[in-house]
């Protein structure tokens, strides 16, 4: 009897327009979801303990050679992100000699600010890697980085800091989007359930277009369960893209081509991408 596949998703509300009207139910039992933080998720694919599932862009770039990419599938944005901020007691440009906190649940961020402040900024700063709890994090640090919706409710309480979103400064900076997180399959996970994979990315495209064309029913969700106000959530939902097409592998490419002059990754990495006979996606394959 085979297996089920399992699946990955990320524990922050920037997936959920490609689960949120993902049918389980189509699957009967055949498929099983794994809910976790994007480190844990990164570390459950590269152990074998899930199939495939959302995970950094980083950690793809570490196990390039035994991973693909689901076709038209990832977190990203071009500019605003609205999600990943670097929360400093004094502005960035000052930040040279600085000791910044850096959250545990993330790897692609992590290395984003590191580019941003050495590369962009020519700053020299010392990190230390805590969890996710700001007051925590700027006890002992001049600045810290949160992701996901510890960041966003981060930013809503306030407070006496500057305030910047990693999208907006990667951007700025390149003029390129940013690929935060892609969906990501085991090599050998594809033959062994080539037909099952193929409906469940089905199902993935599915559930994106139907979020596309109407948030409401995601905004209610997202805004009982965290509060904030709807119209934060519809902006932002608009900014960000959950698509993986020709710019965002050329963003993010160009990401990884700078995180290997930091010595952050041994090599630059070529993003290659499984697609099922036809799937309608808007990139060129890797052969």
């Amino acid at each position: 009897m085979q297996k089920s596949l399992r699946i990955g998703q990320i524990l922050y509300t920037n997936v959920l327009p490609v689960y949120f009207h993902f049918d389980k139910e189509r699957f009967n039992g055949r498929i099983e979801f794994v809910r976790q933080v994007p480190a844990k998720l990164n570390q459950a694919l590269a152990c074998g303990e899930i199939d495939l599932g959302v995970i950094s862009s980083f950690s793809y770039a570490e196990h390039a050679s035994r991973y693909l990419a689901l076709a038209d599938l990832s977190v990203s944005a071009k500019g605003r992100v609205g999600s990943i901020f670097l929360f400093s007691k004094r502005p960035i440009e000052a930040l040279d000699g600085a000791r910044i906190a850096l959250t545990n649940t993330s790897a692609t961020s992590v290395n984003l600010l590191k580019i941003i402040l050495q590369t962009f900024y020519g700053l020299h700063v010392t990190y230390v890697t805590q969890e996710p709890v700001l007051a925590e994090m700027l006890r002992d640090a001049d600045g810290a980085l949160l992701i996901g919706d510890d960041a966003i409710l981060a930013k809503l309480q306030g407070g006496p800091y500057h305030v910047y979103d990693l999208g907006e400064l990667w951007h700025r900076f390149t003029g390129y989007t940013m690929t935060f997180a892609l969906w990501a399959v085991r090599k050998e996970v594809i033959g062994e359930h080539a037909d099952l994979l193929r409906e469940v990315h089905e199902a993935f495209l599915a559930s994106k277009e139907k979020t596309r064309q109407n948030l409401i029913p995601l905004v209610d969700y997202v805004n009982g369960q965290l509060g904030g106000g709807k119209e934060l959530w519809y902006q932002y939902f608009r900014g960000l893209m959950h698509d993986f097409r020709d710019e965002h592998r050329t963003g993010l490419e160009y990401y990884y081509r700078c995180a290997a002059e930091l010595g952050l990754l041994p090599a630059p990495v070529t993003v290659s991408v499984w697609e099922h006979p036809g799937c309608q996606s808007h990139i060129t394959l890797t052969k």
